[in-house]
């Protein structure tokens, strides 16, 4: 009896599973003089581990099932000894296997405690980043990266919309090169387990996530990253706002077989509502800050264009006027010269009061979503790239052909940040005048192209959307140094009356 009191005390001290299933399996054996022991662990996905040694097949082999509460939680399969298995020895079996199932079941308590309470310090980091002040994409970054790490998961992800019927990978945890190919990724919010947690507000869990978006994208426009087939169990959570879905939160296991649990998907749901609230104030908070901006850049746009245009006007007809007046034809083709020159002077003061003015007054125009895409970018560029633009781009643009375009302005300038080492950037976006021809020019001072092939797989995305279009995408060394991306649509009538060419 002292025995039998001490095994079960052991027993119940242990309170990592693992740990505990052993202990049990070599007390079992010992006690009841057993020859091998195993104990058969039911796993959540139906699979079946194993603790210890037993001779399968044998007839003299004893099964007792283990209960932890009213679930069977396993099975003791033991192999008597060469003295048998007794009636008093099944009744010493009988207990340590009602305390193995007692001790497996505070185990489990035990553990959903301390997950719970994992999530919360996870939501309170979450709320304490709120409190410092930081930034939309700091805050992003903290919800993935800590949904990761409590789930368990080997990534996180946080997947925006990039417009109609898409989604854009926005935030990747850890950083690495995994996260490096996932980031800035598309996705249609169609056939993909993010996309219908978008659309359906409700948490989907996966397996062999993989190779599901593989199947389900694959007749569709734009390789995927062949480190997608590693994705195993997935967990894609929406973000919500009352009637808003601001987003979804992705955890997933790489190369890892073990499934999330039912109890992971109600924590990790809980902990998105706290995260989905984060968001929406880092977002206000940034819109407080962007309307600051908004109106100091009103006041400069209409400083300039009433006192500097004027004035550059004044003397740009001034300059023509004095230039006829002048006898000598090599002075008076330069002075008309420095006349053109403040035309163009003229036109870029246009565009940046434009470019100043748009975020405030046009936020459904193309140009202003273009623009906010730029200065998303500041924080990870380190600057705020120039935009410039030149056409009839909101007339002549479709819906289907912008969403291309400021995905691919997107990735363009993810990758400035990611690789070219840039301390300036331009971007320019024309329409000529017929409306046919979609032109993105994003120019940086960095490192330059690779010279060897590095970096054109990175670039496969970008050639795809443009090619959608009839369009094409090269990445060419600039003048003076530096890259210049040219991304090119077609935008022919049946385009720009909304029908794309077929794909």
């Amino acid at each position: 009896m002292p025995a039998i009191l001490a095994a079960v005390a052991g027993i119940a001290r242990e309170l990592e599973m693992p740990a505990l299933l052993r202990r049990a399996v070599t007390t079992v054996c010992d006690l009841v003089g057993a020859r091998h022991g195993r104990l058969e662990v039911i796993g959540p996905d139906g699979g079946v581990a194993e603790y210890g040694q037993a001779a399968d097949g044998n007839d003299g082999v004893v099964e007792i099932p283990v209960r932890a509460g009213p679930k069977v939680f396993g099975t003791f399969r033991i192999e008597p000894g060469e003295d048998g298995l007794g009636g008093r020895r099944r009744e010493v079996l009988g207990a340590l296997t009602a305390a193995t199932g007692m001790a497996v079941e505070k185990a489990l308590l035990v553990d959903g405690m301390r997950r719970r309470e994992r999530w919360l310090e996870a939501s309170y980091d979450v709320t304490k980043a709120l409190v410092s002040s930081q930034g939309l994409r700091e805050t992003l970054r903290l919800i993935a990266e800590r949904a990761r790490v409590v789930a368990g998961g080997t990534g996180g992800a946080i997947a925006l919309p990039a417009g109609p019927g898409l989604l854009v990978f926005d935030v990747v945890e850890p950083p690495g090169e995994d996260s490096e190919r996932l980031t800035g990724l598309t996705i249609p919010t169609e056939g993909t387990a993010t996309g219908i947690a978008f659309t359906t507000r409700r948490p989907i869990v996966v397996r062999d996530y993989g190779e599901h978006v593989q199947n389900e994208q694959r007749d569709r426009a734009g390789p995927m990253p062949a480190m997608i087939k590693d994705l195993d169990s997935a967990i894609s959570v929406p973000l919500l706002v009352g009637e808003e879905t601001l987003g979804v939160l992705l955890v997933a296991k790489f190369r890892d077989r073990s499934p999330f649990t039912d109890a992971d998907v109600q924590l990790a749901e809980t902990f998105a509502g706290h995260a989905a609230l984060a968001v929406e104030f880092s977002r206000a908070q940034e819109a407080r800050q962007q309307l600051a901006v908004f109106e100091d850049r009103d006041r400069i746009a209409r400083d300039l264009h009433d006192l500097v245009i004027q004035r550059l006007f004044a003397t740009g007809l001034g300059l023509e006027g004095v230039s006829r007046l002048i006898a000598d034809p090599g002075v008076a083709a330069r002075v008309a010269g420095f006349a053109q020159d403040l035309d163009g002077t003229i036109r870029e003061i246009r565009n940046s009061i434009f470019s100043l003015q748009a975020p405030a007054q046009a936020q459904g125009s193309l140009r202003a979503e273009l623009l906010r895409v730029a200065v998303d970018a500041r924080d990870t560029l380190g600057f705020e790239p120039r935009v410039g633009f030149d056409g009839p781009l909101d007339a002549a643009v479709p819906d289907a052909v912008r969403s291309d375009l400021i995905a691919s302005l997107r990735e363009a300038l993810t990758n400035v940040a990611r690789h070219a080492g840039a301390t300036t950037c331009s971007v320019d976006v024309t329409v000529d005048t017929l409306g046919t021809r979609l032109n993105l020019v994003v120019r940086d001072d960095g490192t330059g192209p690779p010279e060897g092939p590095g970096r054109v797989s990175g670039l496969a995305n970008l050639a795809a959307r443009a090619e959608r279009w009839g369009g094409g995408c090269a990445l060419l060394p600039a003048d003076g140094g530096g890259s210049r991306l040219e991304w090119t649509a077609e935008l022919p009538a049946r385009i720009a009356g909304g029908q794309g060419n077929g794909r």
